[in-house]
């Protein structure tokens, strides 16, 4: 970023008094409905405005050159965009992968080595300083909100869970979080399911699971999968919980038809989401146009993790792989389906790399899911649809909304995904943050 436009922000940017944003270049799909009216589109689907903050708060988002402010700042037509959303993480995995055992990065041995580094390590202390680590790695990167899924196995669940109610208390009007209890879907039948569901529900968090059994792999299949989602849905249904699925995670699995129907049997249709979902972009087109129409009617909400499932996905020693890993986004879209990108894993067995960087997840998935050429609304998969995923006002920019913004030195979108925006900055609440990523020193592992 320029320094004088960095020494502007500085003096201007105080959280306090109005400040006019002036020619700021904005994303029609980043913008609230009625913030985009009036505003003309440039050929990748931008806006060019200018945003009146009132202290903490857009008050305003006009037209260039219609208002004045005595503090205003030119950002001459840079790219500004909201904080972003992901909507699917694993913060009590994240940071781990140097010391596990290697996974050889299959989804087999990243179960077993996860595994192994939990039963050695996932006390209170370990968890609190992970987590830490990686809320403050997506605070600076300028992430505003974590829905976030924990392990929560028979001896582990209670520890996980109060590390993460201690850093949540830490994190309040930092990074809202929202916790998801994960386990294999047949822990539900045990007497361990309702202990879950209490827990879960004592926490304000989602119900969650793999559908799989507890050792097995995707696309095993279980032969009483419809009775262990009933089981499912009951639990949280009788406390009233929304359900956030890991779901077909391989080449070859057939248990997203079956969650849709639960969903229709238990009328929680917009209430579940269903993440990964990989092995329904390698069906017969016909049988793909039949599965998404069930999911529509079931009102699925689908969350695609293009980088970590590239990383797991149809790895064979010394072969190299024939397909993607993530799921038929377009054709989701097409049908009305709610589709998100997410960050998914993070330096950890599942995914060895990462940042908590969802500008950068969001990046990557519009060259891998081929979300360009247009780009259309393309954004809108990692701000204002995992927002809505969350029941949040967050990532999206328009009159009302805090002034949670990040500031690219970008002028075209092509030129957003072209570079990593290192130098991005961040503002929060009106006010310039200086936060710096934290040393991989600090995590001492």
């Amino acid at each position: 970023m320029h320094p004088d436009l960095n020494t502007l922000m500085a003096r201007h940017l105080t959280g306090h008094g109005v400040t006019l944003l002036a020619n700021a270049r904005i994303p029609a799909a980043l913008l609230t409905p009625e913030a985009s009216t009036g505003l003309a589109l440039d050929r990748d689907g931008s806006a060019l405005a200018d945003l009146m903050i009132e202290g903490n708060v857009i008050q305003a988002v006009l037209p260039p050159q219609t208002a004045m402010a005595e503090r205003r700042i030119d950002f001459e037509a840079r790219h500004v965009w909201p904080l972003l959303v992901d909507v699917h993480a694993h913060l009590d995995k994240g940071h781990m992968v140097d010391r596990a055992p290697d996974s050889g990065g299959t989804h087999a041995g990243a179960r077993a080595a996860t595994t192994a580094d939990r039963l050695q390590h996932w006390r209170r202390d370990d968890l609190l300083n992970r987590m830490e680590f990686g809320l403050a790695t997506a605070y600076a990167h300028g992430v505003a909100a974590i829905r976030t899924h924990l392990d929560s196995h028979e001896g582990q669940a209670d520890t996980t869970w109060a590390a993460f109610a201690d850093i949540r208390q830490r994190w309040q009007n930092r990074i809202a979080l929202q916790p998801v209890g994960l386990v294999p879907i047949d822990a539900y039948a045990a007497d361990h399911g309702r202990a879950l569901a209490d827990l879960v529900a004592e926490h304000g968090g989602l119900m969650g699971g793999v559908t799989r059994a507890s050792g097995g792999t995707h696309g095993a299949g279980l032969e009483d999968i419809d009775g262990l989602l009933d089981r499912l849905f009951i639990l949280a249904k009788d406390r009233n919980l929304d359900i956030d699925l890991h779901v077909d995670e391989a080449a070859k699995a057939d248990a997203l038809p079956h969650v849709a129907r639960a969903t229709l049997r238990h009328g929680y249709e917009g209430r579940v989401t269903c993440g990964h979902c990989c092995s329904l972009a390698l069906l017969p087109e016909a049988e793909i146009e039949e599965i998404i129409t069930l999911i529509a009617k079931a009102g699925l909400s689908i969350v695609t993790l293009p980088t970590v499932n590239m990383y797991l996905q149809d790895r064979n020693p010394g072969r190299t792989p024939r397909w993607r890993g993530v799921t038929p986004v377009q054709e989701l879209r097409a049908a009305g389906v709610t589709v998100a990108v997410a960050g998914d894993n993070c330096r950890d067995t599942f995914y060895a790399y990462g940042d908590h960087d969802m500008l950068d997840t969001w990046r990557e998935a519009v060259r891998i899911l081929h979300l360009d050429h247009p780009y259309a609304d393309a954004p809108s998969l990692a701000g204002p649809v995992p927002a809505s995923m969350m029941g949040l006002a967050a990532g999206s920019i328009g009159p009302g909304r805090a002034a949670d913004l990040m500031v690219l030195d970008a002028w075209t979108m092509g030129q957003v995904i072209a570079r990593p925006q290192a130098d991005r900055v961040i503002i929060r609440k009106g006010r310039l943050t200086e936060a710096a990523l934290p040393s991989y020193r600090s995590l001492a592992l």
